[in-house]
């Protein structure tokens, strides 16, 4: 829900939803804003029938003429790329939440979440990120959760392909070191980085939302940049 509230208020066009599995982030901005079309991107074969399965739900049914899942990996390039329906220049909008763990950490004995969340390559956020500057149109902006400790590569990757860079800590508690980053960048442009102030999630010691997450993560509000995009001239 975090990765959704990252699409602005008011967007329209065509956001695509790397690595989608079953569909949820896509579908939440899609849910939110009415005059955008999605495409879910994802490998597994079982996931992206998640993802057309809830498409086919009554409560999606208005959701359904707006989103497209495609099966295909996102690390693909060059005409590969293009033959799976990920075109150059073809999208505004980018999500992806890549696998965020080490391919060393312990990993679950479901080989199904072990892909879903443990790095295969080092290289993960270069190969990612060299899609979706591919596949955005110039102006277009990419959004990414990951693990804080992800922030160099994912800014390396990033590299001269985007500019604006915007990093919002999340953090369980006020006082808490963050847990996850949220990262946006904008296709072509060379506007400084900024650091951004944090989203906390929980307020006191309970389990609670704040006021702030209840808000992103019911789909009720966005978390916009603070920087207009503006395509490069």
């Amino acid at each position: 829900m975090l990765l959704a509230a990252t699409v602005p208020d008011a967007a329209a066009g065509v956001l695509a939803d790397l690595g989608a599995g079953a569909g949820a982030a896509g579908l939440a901005a899609v849910n939110r804003l009415c005059e955008l079309r999605v495409i879910l991107i994802e490998r597994s074969a079982e996931m992206a029938d998640c993802a057309r399965r809830s498409l086919a739900l009554t409560e999606n049914s208005h959701l359904a003429a707006r989103s497209t899942v495609i099966e295909a990996d996102v690390t693909l390039h060059g005409n590969q790329r293009r033959a799976a329906g990920l075109d150059d220049d073809a999208f505004d909008y980018v999500i992806l939440n890549p696998p965020f763990n080490a391919g060393s950490d312990r990993k679950t004995p479901d080989p199904l979440k072990a892909q879903a969340h443990a790095m295969e390559v080092e290289d993960l956020f270069e190969r990612w990120l060299r899609t979706a500057a591919a596949i955005l149109k110039p102006g277009g902006q990419v959004s990414i959760i990951a693990r804080p400790e992800s922030i160099a590569d994912i800014l390396a990757a990033l590299g001269k392909r985007f500019g604006g860079v915007e990093v919002t800590p999340v953090s369980p508690r006020a006082g808490d070191d963050a847990i996850r980053i949220l990262v946006t960048a904008i296709k072509g442009s060379r506007a400084r980085m900024n650091l951004r102030d944090r989203i906390v999630i929980h307020e006191g010691s309970g389990r609670d939302f704040s006021t702030q997450m209840s808000g992103l993560a019911n789909g009720l509000v966005a978390w916009p940049r603070r920087a207009k995009n503006r395509s490069p001239n």
